[in-house]
């Protein structure tokens, strides 16, 4: 049983050859709440799409207490470490409500992109769309860093 792409708004306007490319690299994934769902500084494996339920990102300093970073909710990305190509997760997220949500592995993802730049771009376009809507003029920046990382 695939995922439904209707349930992932960021995929929206995707042309469906790209769909039928990018829905053997998507796998769901449930947790509860309390539980984390990345951990800071280990390997970046996971771009997320959140379904349902809502993460805490945090950040721990090396001589420090975790910070706070942000919440992201429904329809909301997070592991973007993955996307663009860093080793480490460099925050952590922890459910705090169930979860249920879709990832990609950021390597097979950067694999397609090399494979067929013309949906690597159309991809890349959803990906930084999502996440720029936070703030402003963010869009171009945003695609420019995730572009630089499939390289």
């Amino acid at each position: 049983m695939g995922i439904d792409f209707h349930r992932l708004p960021v995929f929206a306007d995707l042309r469906e050859n790209y769909v039928k490319l990018l829905k053997p690299l998507i796998e769901t994934i449930q947790c509860d709440a309390g539980e984390f769902v990345i951990r800071q500084d280990t390997p970046a494996d996971f771009l997320y799409i959140i379904l349902k339920g809502k993460v805490q990102i945090s950040f721990k300093p090396y001589d420090g207490i975790p910070i706070t970073v942000s919440h992201v909710e429904s329809g909301g990305l997070f592991g973007w470490s993955a996307v663009i190509g860093s080793e480490k997760y460099t925050s952590s997220a922890i459910a705090i409500e169930p979860l249920e949500a879709v990832r990609i592995r950021g390597g097979e993802l950067r694999k397609l992109a090399e494979n067929d730049p013309d949906a690597g771009q159309e991809i890349l376009n959803s990906l930084a769309g999502a996440v720029s809507a936070r703030w402003k003029d963010a869009r171009q920046q945003v695609k420019l860093i995730l572009e630089k990382g499939m390289k």
